[in-house]
Parts: C-alpha cells; structure tokens; sequence
C-alpha cells in the first residue's frame, strides 16, 4: 500500500515542481531591465512583490498595508499627486497650507548637474534630485567636496525613475532636476533624525524616528502617539539606543494632520534642529510598499488603519 500511495504522488509533486519553475522562470525574465519596462503597471507590481513577499498580492480585497499600497498605485491617481512628490513643487504647497517658516532654504534649482556652479554655494549645502530618494549630497565641508563624482552621482540620478521601478505613478510626469538647500545640522554638527508620520484620513496612527542614516547604517523605530515603541522591524532594524521622541512631537503632528487631510494615507516627514521644525517631504508609498514587516502581523496592523476609496480615480 505505501508503494502505491508514494506511487501517486510523485505526479503531483511533479507537476507542482514544473508550475513553480515555470513561474520562477517568467518572474526572473520579466525582471531583466529590457523586459521590465514594458510590463503593464499591474503586472510590474505583482512582480515587485512576489520577489519580495513569496507570493502575489491580493489586488481585488487587500488587506495588508503593503497590499493597498499597491491598489493606490493602480487605483488612487488625483493629478495633484506629481506636484507633492515633487520635492521642489511641494514646498509651494506646504507653504500655503502650514506657512513659509517650516520649509528647508532652497539656495538654486538646477535642470542639469552641469549647470551648479560650486563657487557661488555656500560652505555647507545638500544636493538632491526633486524626483528621488537615493541621490541625496551633504557637503559639511566644500572644500573637501569632489566636485566631478558629485556631478556624475547626480547627473546619474536623474536618469531613474521611480515610476519605472516600482510603478509610483506620480513620478512619471515629474520633471527631474536638482536641489541645493540649506543644511541642517544639530549645534554640535551632528546629524538630525528623520520624523516620519503615518497618517491615514488625516489621523496620524504612528510615527517612525529615522536615525543614523548617514553613519553605521539607517536604523529605523516606530512609535506609537504616547511615546511607546513598538516592537517590529521595517525595512532597516531597530536602533540599539532607542531614540527620543521630538521636543515638538505635538505641533509636528499637528502639521502632518493638516497636510494628510483629504487623502485616504500619506506620510509627511518633519526635521527637528536646535528647537525648530522644518518639513522634509510627503510619501505616499513607504519603501514602494514592497518590504515586509518583522513581524508580519504588523502589515495587517497597519493595513487595518488604511480605508481604500470605495471609487477608483
């Protein structure tokens, strides 16, 4: 008898072994950058994701937060969107709704690397492109600053697209140039955490410290809106020290519920330096909704927070 049942089982593990090939094969094809950028949005994603998670999303009821990212990515396309992930376009937005006193200096935009002229730049500055998040320069020091590989970095970024990549929709149509603000920096020339406030209709549910970003490695903490951290990963693992909470945790929450009103989710990010807060940017697809949290029950957690549009845009 157990000859016959091992008998009539191996077809089927047979015919399973070939279907996850065969899908491993055409996962692995599509990902080849000639193929990828032809794919249709739906389909890029579920590509994006399966590589990530080990399966498909479920795109006809979501239910975790990664998930309904990846909905509003094919679903929730308001035109205004390409302005406020448009780090140069936003700062008119944000002035208008919270006030001109929270924005970063901006000392020049630039349409190309070629045209920044180092000389006229102050001493200390930070380069970066209006349509990504990965080029970003700190000069604390001009005088050791390669002026060339910064050029090349920058001129390099603005041939990407997050919209390629991850299918972020409002990237497409925005225009890529370069950035020179003012550095912030703490008085005693350390650098600034990263707020991040994951608001959803216009609440805010939870708040991420960013720390360490430009020295042993990003660290990444969430907190809930008494202070308490909570216990998982996201990306990038949890600092040893567990950072404080901003001085002006309230009035920063304040001003993300005010820029989030009337979107289903968006994460505004804030600075703080020597007492004063300064906006960073709007996010509307954390890590492109593609990283999963440690534990997982966390992504049902905080997908339960986020209501999806009952039309699609």
């Amino acid at each position: 008898m157990s000859k016959i049942i091992t008998f009539i089982k191996h077809p089927v593990i047979s015919v399973k072994s070939k279907l996850r090939d065969r899908r491993n094969k055409k996962i692995s094809d599509n990902l080849k950058e000639e193929n990828f950028y032809k794919l249709s949005d739906k389909e890029a994603i579920k590509t994006r994701y399966y590589v990530n998670f080990g399966k498909f999303p479920n795109l006809k009821s979501p239910k975790t937060y990664n998930e309904k990212l990846q909905w509003l990515k094919l679903y929730y396309r308001r035109p205004e969107l390409t302005k406020l992930v448009d780090k140069y376009e936003v700062k008119r937005i944000v002035a208008d709704l919270i006030g001109e006193e929270y924005l970063i200096p901006t000392i020049s935009v630039y349409n190309n690397a070629d045209e920044i002229d180092f000389n006229v730049l102050p001493d200390k500055f930070v380069l970066k492109c209006t349509h990504d998040s990965e080029s970003v320069i700190i000069c604390k020091d001009k005088s050791k600053l390669d002026f060339a590989a910064a050029k090349d970095k920058l001129a390099a970024c603005l041939k990407k697209s997050l919209y390629t990549w991850g299918r972020e929709w409002p990237y497409k149509n925005v225009t890529p140039r370069i950035i020179a603000e003012e550095l912030l920096e703490n008085s005693d020339g350390s650098p600034i955490n990263d707020y991040k406030f994951f608001c959803f209709d216009g609440s805010v549910k939870a708040m991420l410290i960013c720390s360490e970003r430009f020295s042993d490695g990003t660290k990444l903490d969430y907190f809930d809106l008494n202070g308490e951290h909570l216990p998982f990963e996201h990306t990038y693992p949890n600092a040893t020290l567990t950072p404080q909470m901003p001085h002006n945790f309230e009035l920063m929450k304040e001003l993300a519920e005010k820029l989030s009103y009337g979107f289903p989710h968006v994460r505004p990010d804030f600075y703080e330096c020597n007492g004063k807060v300064y906006f960073g940017e709007l996010t509307f697809f954390t890590a492109s909704g593609f990283l999963p949290f440690v534990p997982e029950k966390w992504d049902e957690i905080f997908g339960s927070w986020l209501k999806l549009p009952k039309k699609k845009v």
